[in-house]
Parts: structure tokens; sequence; C-alpha cells
């Protein structure tokens, strides 16, 4: 008893008046900061001839980037918990996920790459110059946007071909892939292995060279003379640690299982950590705790 499913119902976090108000309250307030202060980086870096370097050019694509992923799922998400009749169209639904996942993929490799390019600063300050150059820079941040554009294709077909019957609740405040497979009448082995496989190898490949850059960071910060140059420099190091591990954290215990059985409404608590919290998170520890940003920032204020 397939029938074509036009639009699907987000349940959301409560159905409590006061509850809905008191999120859209919260989440209306970390979503102007995310964006405020993703687009100060964006601006700061662009406007100051200092800032062109590999490190800060990468620091604004990832704000490029923040601004674009948190806006795929936080927009309707507010939307919808002022809203009576909390809907999305199968399209626009279908959309949704593809620019979540890929943009997902694409803060992967960024922050891969961003690790490396710190450990080539670290570890090796000589080559540097050599290794990271503008030809480099440009082949390296192209390389991650055009692989996480491709990279959320495969999944969103196959979820598009599920079918799905008259039952079109999706316990979630966004469209995800877990209860999407939950709410589809077909069979989604296939679709949950294929989805399983790629996921491991793009999260757990870029966090193992994410982490193993920082290790390596952590070595060579062991070897500097200087108690202040080790403390300054593990702090900064324990930030970016902090963030990449909250988030791959997260993606890894929501995509890179075999089933997707967790309870629906741990799922999006999870979800939050990761759609909403993380975007904040980056631009305060990789930018706003930088010294040489924040005199750049004072400067342009002054300045202006």
């Amino acid at each position: 008893n397939l029938t074509a499913v036009l639009e699907f119902r987000l349940l959301g976090f409560s159905s409590n008046a006061y509850c809905q108000i008191l999120l859209f309250t919260v989440f209306f307030v970390i979503y102007t900061l995310t964006i405020l202060g993703n687009i100060t980086i964006i601006s700061v870096v662009t406007l100051e001839p200092r800032l062109h370097s590999p490190m800060y050019k990468f620091l604004k694509n990832l704000s490029f980037l923040e601004v674009y992923y948190t806006t795929t799922v936080v927009p309707k998400m507010l939307a919808n918990l002022l809203a009576k009749r909390k809907s999305i169209s199968f399209s626009g639904c279908m959309a949704q996920l593809y620019f979540f996942i890929s943009l997902g993929a694409t803060e992967c490799y960024l922050l891969a790459v961003m690790a490396y390019d710190r450990y080539l600063a670290v570890c090796k300050p000589l080559h540097y110059g050599v290794v990271m150059t503008a030809e480099s820079y440009t082949c390296l941040v192209v390389g991650c946007w055009v692989t996480g554009v491709f990279t959320g294709v495969l999944p969103c077909l196959m979820v598009s071909r599920l079918h799905f019957c008259s039952d079109n609740l999706i316990n979630h405040f966004f469209c995800d892939i877990s209860p999407l497979l939950k709410l589809s009448c077909s069979d989604t082995t296939v679709t949950e292995t294929v989805i399983f496989i790629l996921s491991f190898l793009v999260l757990a490949s870029c966090f193992l060279l994410t982490l193993v850059s920082y290790l390596l960071i952590i070595l060579s910060i062991l070897k500097i003379p200087s108690a202040s140059g080790k403390r300054i420099t593990f702090s900064t190091c324990s930030s970016h640690l902090m963030v990449v591990t909250i988030y791959y954290g997260t993606m890894i215990s929501m995509y890179v299982r075999p089933t997707y059985n967790l309870s629906s409404e741990l799922n999006k608590v999870v979800s939050v950590l990761y759609t909403v919290v993380t975007p904040l998170l980056n631009p305060v520890i990789y930018s706003l705790r930088n010294k040489a940003f924040k005199k750049t920032l004072e400067n342009i204020v002054i300045r202006h």
C-alpha cells in the first residue's frame, strides 16, 4: 500500500508552547551569535592584508562554511518552533538532507586540512613556506569543497528512492538520515550499509588525520624549552582538540553505526551539538581566542 509522500511533518522537540518559546529564544540567540561571529572572521581576514596567510584563509573558509551549514538546519527549525503546522515538502526535505551531508563532509575535510596546516607550521617551520604555497592552499580548499559536494550525492539519492507509506511524521527537528530510514516502509538494509561505509570512510579517515596531526604538534611542543611557550601553545591546541572532539565524536556516534537504533530524543540532543553548538564554538575557539586576530579586530574597529 504505497502512496506518494508530498510532505513530511517534523515533530521537533516538544508540544509544550512554553517550552517551544524557550527553545526558540535560546536557539535564536545562538544562531545570531554564530552568524555574527563567523561574518566577523570573514570580514577581518578579508580587510587585513597581514591575515592573508594560509592559516587565516582556512579559518575564513571554515567560517563561510559554518554560516551555510547551520543555516541549512536552524532557520527551518526556528520557524517550526513557532508554527502550528510543522511541515516540510518532500523536495525541501531531500534538499536539506543533501546540503546537510555535503557541508558536513566538507567541514570534516577542512578540519583535517587545517590540522595538517598547523602540523606543518609547528613541526616543519622551515619547510612550511615551500610546502604551503598559494597554489597548494587553493588546491586543498577547492578539493575540500568539491569532494564535499559529491559526498552528499549518493546518500541523498538512495534515501530519496525509498518508499514512504501513509505515516509521514519525522520524529526530529530536521530531515536527517536516521529518522527518514526509520520512517521508510522499504527494506533499508542496502541503504544503511552504503551510508555506514561512506560515513566510516569520511569521518574516521578525517578524524584520524586530524588527531595524528595534533598529537605530532603536542610532541613538538614538549620540546619547547620555555614554560610560557608550552603553556600558550598547549592552550591553543587543547581548544582546537575540544572542538574537533565534540564535532567528530557526535558525528561518529550518529553515522558510523551499522544500524540506526539510537533513541529519538537522544538523537535530537546529539544533533543539536553538531548543528547548533559547534558552529558557535568554531569562531570562538579558532579565532576570537587568537591574540593576533583580536589585535587586528581592535585596529579595524578603531580605524573605522
